[in-house]
């Protein structure tokens, strides 16, 4: 635990829903509570109920008799100012304040009902999360604002405006087996800001990489400052919502923020040594090369296994994103010259394999002669689940992607490997799919590995086997922590983030 004050504020003993009811959003508080575990007391708080859940219901605050830690409200904004009173005289620590309609409507009348609302929590020593906002996603804590959300905790922090962009993240998170360590929406940071939550991550020890979605901030100047020491230590990824002119509008009536130049802004953020993300899947793309692949100073990248124009464009993008796509090196050719193969000077970088179409060129072979070259700083791989019944490859075609070459041999004492290995659809096979994939493995083929998961055939497959093997495929890459994307355009924007945030984190913390 660090020593910032929100750490004392996330770890409640007990939580008081106030405004809870057998259905609504009060006692959509409850429920996820339930589902995840939560070890402390839940106080449901309405007048108008004796019992909720199968637990006692209380008509206010100052009824509960133990000790109330967290209080979230689920009221009328209205009768706000009622509740902090009686939160502090019951020595609450602080507030979620669920409840909206306060400066983000653009009337005055809402805005000093938030600013007495701040006035009086000071005075009482509580401290506020919001409002306008859906709180605390904690998994290891059993907080939650949203049913169904992942149980398994991570070391990804995320902090956002948004509750519902909160659980967008998660979900696409969930998609490439990353998971949160804390997730926090804070809606108008009436109290704590963007600063404050950035600060509490770059602390948090169960955090390892942060994730922000902003719409404005509070406290700019403090808010760059504090990212430049976070950004010492930990990648943070940034999407700016209110980009353009409507965006702007709606997030005025959002959160109550104000959206200014996003040359300005995108200068900012790289200057502190953050990262610019467009959108969810660019954000979710960077967190996971961050969580999967160790740090990469330098950008040479061999690709191998597409083919034809996917060859052509996985080097132009590669180029685009930053990467130096190197032409193969001579002994690598040479290599393949001695061993024989009549395609030696052919083969390049991308190694496309359609020119291999007699079965004399190996995939595999290329890949571990690129991850024994030190020319080769990391690789970029296609791959297909080679255990699929393949309804979308004729039976007779040559397989193109066998196990690739070890270059880390086994150990003296290890398992002899079968005399006879398993043929499959895409040739000579280790006994299973999880074989197959820990031999592409970092602390196997010594480099890290980035993998271009094919989907040809999945939306013309009726009957659902090419969905189910691209998903037994990316579920076992996950449990063998390897990274994997949809294209190459996706793989390589990624692989280049990590590349330069390394790069400049070296340089700005060695001056």
């Amino acid at each position: 635990m660090s020593a910032h004050p929100l750490d004392a504020i996330l770890h409640p003993k007990s939580v008081a829903v106030v405004g809870a009811s057998p259905s609504g959003r009060g006692g959509g508080f409850i429920t996820p509570m339930f589902d995840l575990g939560f070890k402390g007391i839940i106080y449901p708080v309405n007048p108008k109920y004796k019992e909720m859940y199968g637990l006692k219901t209380y008509p206010t605050v100052r009824d509960i008799p133990g000790e109330v830690d967290f209080v979230i409200s689920s009221i009328p904004a209205q009768e706000t100012l009622k509740l902090v009173d009686d939160c502090a005289a019951k020595h609450v620590k602080a507030i979620h304040f669920f409840t909206a309609r306060f400066s983000e409507t653009g009337r005055a009348d809402a805005a000093d009902l938030e600013k007495e609302i701040l006035k009086r929590c000071k005075a009482g020593n509580v401290r506020i999360i919001g409002p306008n906002c859906m709180g605390v996603f904690y998994p290891a804590w059993g907080l939650s604002f949203f049913g169904h959300m992942p149980k398994t905790s991570g070391h990804i922090g995320v902090a956002s405006q948004s509750g519902g962009a909160v659980g967008d993240i998660v979900e696409a998170m969930g998609v490439k087996g990353l998971y949160c360590s804390k997730g926090i929406s804070y809606g108008n940071a009436l109290d704590f800001n963007e600063a404050d939550y950035l600060e509490y991550f770059g602390e948090d020890p169960d955090t390892n990489v942060i994730l922000m979605y902003i719409e404005g901030v509070r406290a700019g100047k403090r808010f760059f400052n504090v990212m430049r020491e976070v950004t010492k230590k930990k990648p943070v990824i940034v999407l700016k919502g209110g980009r353009g002119k409507s965006g702007t509008r709606a997030t005025a009536s959002h959160t109550a923020s104000l959206a200014g130049s996003m040359t300005v802004w995108n200068a900012a953020i790289k200057q502190a040594g953050g990262i610019n993300a467009v959108d969810i899947d660019e954000m979710v793309d960077i967190a996971a090369a961050f969580n999967f692949v160790p740090p990469m100073l330098h950008n040479r990248v061999g690709v191998c296994g597409g083919s034809g124009g996917s060859s052509v464009m996985g080097a132009d993008q590669s180029e685009e994103a930053g990467l130096d796509v190197i032409p193969l090196p001579e002994e690598i050719r040479a290599e393949l010259k001695a061993k024989g193969s009549p395609i030696w000077d052919w083969i390049s970088n991308p190694a496309d394999f359609s020119i291999g179409m007699g079965g004399e060129f190996n995939v595999a072979e290329v890949v571990g002669l690129m991850a024994k070259n030190p020319n080769f700083d990391f690789l970029i791989l296609f791959m297909m689940n080679p255990f699929a019944r393949n309804a979308f490859r004729p039976a007779n075609q040559t397989a193109q992607f066998p196990p690739p070459v070890l270059t880390n041999p086994p150990a003296a004492n290890a398992p002899a490997a079968p005399a006879k290995p398993q043929q499959g659809p895409w040739g000579n096979l280790p006994p299973s799919l999880d074989a197959y994939v820990k031999q592409y493995r970092y602390d196997v083929v010594g480099k890290p590995l980035f993998i271009i998961q094919g989907d040809r055939g999945r939306n013309n497959d009726p009957t659902g086997e090419a969905n189910k093997s691209y998903n037994e495929l990316r579920e076992k890459l996950i449990e063998n922590g390897i990274v994997s994307y949809p294209n190459i355009k996706r793989a390589a924007n990624a692989a280049a983030h990590l590349v330069r945030y390394y790069q400049d984190k070296k340089e700005r913390t060695t001056l």
